[in-house]
């Protein structure tokens, strides 16, 4: 067996054996697999695709090449989510208490922002002291007794995607669906849980901008997780604009610790109605119910302060400030702001997420590098979304910033980002479909 009779297989699109994937995977890790060959390797599935059982293999041999996290110790059954990333989507913050509220431990290993998608655990360090670095023990203790933990991944999970995923950003094979979805799952396989629920965002701000690519990434996720013995399915969810009304760090928390206050009315927000169907399909997919059930419990335990109680003694736990989850005027505030007015009046047709981001990123809320640090009081606050008729010279949204100067910038992109027009847009569909 020999690299080029390995690249020579795949480049004639036939399928690689468990045995040619462990050779080539295990030999660039150990660096007897030079650069070029494995360049070579990506661009043939680049090109040619793997079918299910291959990308399965693939992800299995970057789950052994590092460590796994076992949580059996943990009582019950254990549940995870992952969302492949987008605007203003804080998602995790509002559905990881929801379900641990209801009863099953979330042990959620968690990643940081990188370009116009913001990262949970950089919004979570907003808050003063929080903690994300543990040692599987203390992980362990603080599911156990909290019932929710979220953490940063361990630098030894996986680190052969991570190896592969640093040549493909160099050799422009980032957007293969195998090569993605074999990336994703084996972080997730990982990590330990019983049960995987992917929340595939499509659109504008999503890394699948087509909902035929969207769905061709779940179902390639989804029967990985399958394959593996892992309980998976996946949301696809509409990211053509922001989620919520906030981008950026700070600004992200405090709108999630309002909706889980109870100030925000649960009939009729994107965010809410997102988060509200991701927990109920992650109960359901641990059993609890159908999914209709399990939306009737996720609603009531963030209605009566359930969710809420459990946000806070994560925070508690993992160190943080719980005060900044009592009093939302003690999170950083920009020292300063600008408001972006409307120039016409109309209904808002479009609001293009991926350039809200970016105008986001002019503000330092986002990393271009992930040596970049963040300003965690930068960001947006949306005055008006997708829908809304809005009059000629009244606000659309406010700039926030350490530094005026960069607001001409994130000014000018965001207004590349609105279209106003006369007629009111269709309704927006939050929850595009289930792949399961």
């Amino acid at each position: 067996m020999s690299m080029y009779e390995i690249i020579n297989k795949k480049k004639r699109g036939s399928s690689l054996s468990n045995e040619d994937i462990h050779f080539a995977v295990s030999g660039y890790v150990r660096g007897e697999v030079p650069d070029y060959q494995m360049s070579a390797l990506l661009m043939a599935v680049y090109f040619m695709g793997m079918d299910a059982e291959e990308t399965a293999a693939l992800t299995m041999e970057m789950v052994n090449s590092g460590e796994t996290v076992d949580l059996s110790r943990i009582k019950g059954v254990t549940v995870d989510k992952h969302s492949t990333g987008g605007v203003g989507d804080k998602t995790t913050l509002i559905v990881a208490p929801i379900v641990a509220a209801c009863g099953l431990p979330v042990a959620k290993m968690s990643g940081r922002g990188l370009g116009h998608t913001g990262g949970t655990l950089d919004k979570l360090e907003s808050i003063p002291g929080f903690r994300i670095d543990f040692t599987g023990d203390e992980m362990f203790s603080i599911v156990e007794s909290v019932g929710l933990c979220v953490a940063g991944q361990s630098a030894n999970l996986a680190p052969a995607d991570k190896k592969l995923y640093a040549l493909r950003d160099v050799t422009a094979t980032v957007d293969s669906i195998p090569l993605i979805a074999a990336s994703i799952m084996s972080k997730k396989i990982a990590a330990g849980a019983d049960c995987i629920l992917l929340d595939v965002k499509t659109g504008s701000g999503a890394f699948m901008k087509s909902l035929e690519d969207s769905e061709k990434l779940a179902r390639a996720m989804v029967d990985i997780g399958n394959n593996l013995g892992r309980k998976t399915a996946a949301l696809i969810t509409d990211m053509s604009a922001p989620l919520g009304w906030a981008i950026g760090n700070g600004l992200e928390v405090k709108e999630v610790v309002g909706i889980l206050r109870g100030e925000r009315n649960l009939l009729s927000d994107d965010l809410i109605e997102i988060s509200l169907n991701l927990a109920a399909n992650m109960l359901a997919l641990a059993g609890q119910g159908s999914v209709e059930e399990c939306y009737i419990k996720a609603r009531a335990v963030l209605a009566d302060g359930k969710a809420l109680e459990k946000f806070r003694k994560m925070v508690a736990a993992q160190s943080g400030d719980v005060s900044f989850t009592e009093d939302l005027e003690m999170f950083q505030r920009a020292p300063f702001t600008m408001e972006i007015l409307s120039a016409e009046s109309g209904y808002i047709s479009e609001m293009d997420a991926e350039s809200i981001g970016m105008a986001a990123m002019y503000l330092r809320a986002g990393r271009t590098k992930p040596e970049d640090r963040i300003d965690y009081s930068a960001g947006i606050t949306l005055c008006a979304k997708s829908g809304d008729y809005v009059e000629s010279g009244k606000p659309l949204a406010v700039l926030h910033s350490s530094d005026e100067g960069l607001f001409d910038g994130a000014k000018a992109r965001f207004a590349e980002a609105v279209r106003i027009s006369n007629a009111a847009p269709d309704e927006r569909m939050l929850i595009r479909g289930l792949i399961s």
